[in-house]
């Protein structure tokens, strides 16, 4: 059955209308449906709800940066990077399109404050963390970039699309749904018999919560000729990556945001953070974190839908990791214990 796409089109608005035509039009022509705020260019909170609602309904988010940051939320923030954070938390599969030199851009499409600025690099920076990403020099680059890379996307990561609703209940789509039904099954089956094989592991001399484990990755700081790369290490303790992480599980996150939220917590804390910026965490030191909070029993890994329709695995507390959370994350009173002093007889 034919299906269309929702793909969300993000980006600073006035400095690329011409770029943001040229990906709309190449959308349309591969007969997907464009969403944007062509109709509302300027940002507000209550747009950003709103914007937040329209994510929800996309099967893919498509991301446009050239020189500009672009209006800023009260804490510095720029909306375009607060709908790319939203669409990381939701799982949708992100492609990203980066001006390939930004300092080449014209002034009036370039920051020229350098605080804006130095936020454009971080955020450059972090789009490019842990994904492949396409960079261009001029808006007749996009619409050949978006063709390949969309058409690689869907099928890769296969969405959830529309329909008209008149063919909605043909024989195909209930057989679609269907099989869909018995591959969730399977894979929930699978999840408990692996989390049940866990529980029944007897593990030996696991290592307590206060020993360390040394992480490693890679920063990013801008020289001559560019941005270059640098590895940094930061040994923390298991309680203290557990700390970085656990409040942000109350509600599932997946594995890209957990690698990305654990990685800058603990790069801040190395040596390195006065050199440059977080780029990535060793994915190998990140499969042992994970490996080692399901053998103590703090986290629940479990495969499952995206908003967007798209499958990806997701984070959540166990009640004994809730448990320590509490532990080591609330504030404790610092008001001195007034001893109960008997009267003389």
């Amino acid at each position: 059955m034919e299906k269309r796409y929702q793909v969300f089109v993000s980006s600073t608005y006035t400095d690329l209308i011409e770029e943001r035509q040229q990906v709309i039009k190449a959308l349309l022509e591969m007969d997907c449906i464009p969403a944007g705020m062509e109709l509302f260019p300027a940002a507000d909170e209550e747009q950003l709800k709103f914007i937040k609602r329209v994510i929800d309904d996309c099967d893919y988010y498509l991301l446009i940066i050239g020189g500009k940051y672009g209006s800023t939320t009260p804490e510095g923030i720029s909306f375009t990077e607060k709908e790319y954070d939203y669409a990381i938390e939701k799982g949708i599969k992100v492609i990203a399109f980066l001006h390939e030199n930004p300092d080449n851009l014209p002034t009036e499409r370039s920051e020229t404050e350098p605080e804006l600025k130095k936020r454009l690099m971080e955020f450059r920076d972090k789009v490019m963390s842990g994904r492949i990403v396409k960079f261009w020099k001029s808006a007749n680059d996009l619409p050949g970039q978006v063709v390949l890379s969309l058409t690689h996307s869907i099928k890769m990561y296969p969405a959830v699309g529309w329909i008209r609703a008149n063919r909605a209940a043909s024989e195909e789509l209930l057989n679609e749904i269907n099989n869909l039904r018995k591959e969730n099954e399977s894979f929930k089956k699978m999840i408990e018999e692996l989390q049940g094989s866990i529980k029944k592991t007897e593990i030996r001399d696991i290592a307590s919560l206060d020993e360390k484990f040394i992480m490693h990755g890679d920063y990013s700081y801008r020289g001559y000729g560019g941005v270059n790369y640098q590895e940094w290490s930061y040994g923390a303790t298991w309680e203290e990556i557990f700390a970085s992480i656990s409040p942000y599980l109350l509600e599932p996150h997946n594995e890209d945001s957990v690698k990305n939220i654990i990685g800058n917590a603990l790069f801040s804390k190395s040596e390195s953070r006065t050199y440059g910026k977080f780029s990535s965490l060793n994915d190998q030191d990140f499969r042992t974190i994970k490996v080692q909070f399901m053998a103590l029993n703090l986290i629940n890994s479990q495969y499952a839908p995206t908003v967007s329709g798209n499958m990806a695995t997701f984070w959540t507390l166990t009640p004994k990791g809730k448990g320590l959370m509490l532990q080591i994350r609330t504030i404790k009173s610092k008001k001195s214990i007034v001893q109960y002093k008997a009267p003389e007889q």
